[in-house]
Parts: C-alpha cells; structure tokens; sequence
C-alpha cells in the first residue's frame, strides 16, 4: 500500500491573523513567531492539503547566492510539481515532510523540524561545494493562481563561497549563475514566485 505524503501546513487564518499580503513580506519575525507558535502547524496528506485554501502548505524557497550572481535553472518533466513544469526557477526547495527518527511523541518543534527539512530539501536537489551560510529574507504569498493559493513560500538566501553547484535530480535541468541584469532578460520565463522573488531581490539581498 502506498504512503501518503505528509506535508507541513498552517492555518490560513494564523496568517491572517498577522496580516494577509500579496507578494513579499520582510517583517519575518512577525509572521514566523505566530506561524511556529504551539498547537498552530501539523502535517496533512498532501492530496487534501493541495484541495484546502483554508491550510497552507510552508514551502521553503530558497535562493543560491554567489557574489553578484544566483543560481537559475528549469524544471523539467520530473518535477514534482507538474503545474511548474517548464518554468524558469531561482528558488530551491519543496514540501517539508516528517521524518520519523526526527518527530517525538511529545512537545514537538515545528521550527526544528523546518530546518533540518529545508537542508534536507536543498541536499537532495543540489550538491553543494564549500562554506555556506543561509538566512530567511522573507515571506511570498500569491492568491492568483491554484498552486500559490494553498502555499506560502519562505525565502531564504543562501550564499556560497563558488560556483561549484551540481543538480543531485533530474528535474532540475539547465542549471547556472546569472546575474541580476541576466535573471530581468528571462523573468518572463520564470514562474509567479520566481518573478516576485527577482522584483524584490535587491531589497531581499539586503536583508
């Protein structure tokens, strides 16, 4: 019997509870204090938490940094989410999971969890070579579409010391650095996240 995947959510309403935006929010604390707070995440199977509006599902979206350039690539055919596939990306990332050796019985830290899933995330998509040091910039929301109405991003920065970053999955298909002058000549490939993150990205950079 297949397993349903569990994936990491939080009421709409706690998010509304703080103030409901659209696009980017840098007011991080606020939101991620309430977000985190006990009794407010859980896990939902992901085929009803995708049907829910009223839950949203904490993706991280995290962008790879290296100077004065960040990492870009496609999804390709493989990607887990087929709404995206064929869109310009600059975030890593995906659904945070529970890993069974890591949820105790009692007094669980949803934010502990968070963390370790988004190192996760970003190890199995990419491979890494050298210092890196990562920091959440902000959060993304986009009620427009069917994929942003049940998901709420929070993007990251994660800077490195090279170039040196490799694709560990098939999804992930022309893979490379551009600048920011590059990333504006391909935001219209990009997808809805991707161009809000690249509007803001000076902004998010400065953080």
């Amino acid at each position: 019997m297949t397993q349903i995947e569990q994936v990491l959510v939080v009421p709409r309403s706690a998010v509304e509870a703080v103030g409901m935006f659209h696009g980017l929010v840098f007011d991080v604390d606020s939101y991620l204090e309430k977000l985190f707070a006990a009794d407010v995440p859980s896990f939902m199977p992901r085929p009803e938490a995708e049907q829910d509006p009223s839950h949203k599902q904490l993706i991280p979206y995290v962008l790879i940094k290296c100077g004065e350039k960040y990492l870009t690539y496609v999804r390709g055919k493989r990607a887990g989410e087929t709404r995206l596939v064929g869109n310009r990306s600059i975030g890593i990332g995906g659904h945070i999971n529970p890993v069974d050796s890591e949820v105790p019985l009692f007094g669980i830290d949803y934010r502990e969890i968070y963390e370790t899933g988004v190192q996760r995330e970003v190890d199995e998509e990419i491979n890494i070579e050298g210092a890196r040091s990562d920091r959440i910039v902000a959060l993304l929301n986009d009620d427009t579409n069917e994929v942003g109405a049940v998901h709420l991003g929070v993007v990251h920065i994660l800077t490195v010391e090279n170039e040196n970053v490799t694709r560990n999955e098939q999804m992930i298909t022309q893979l490379e650095f551009k600048t920011l002058e590059e990333l504006h000549a391909v935001r219209n490939e990009m997808e809805t996240w991707s161009q809000l993150c690249l509007d803001g990205l000076e902004k998010l950079a400065a953080k």
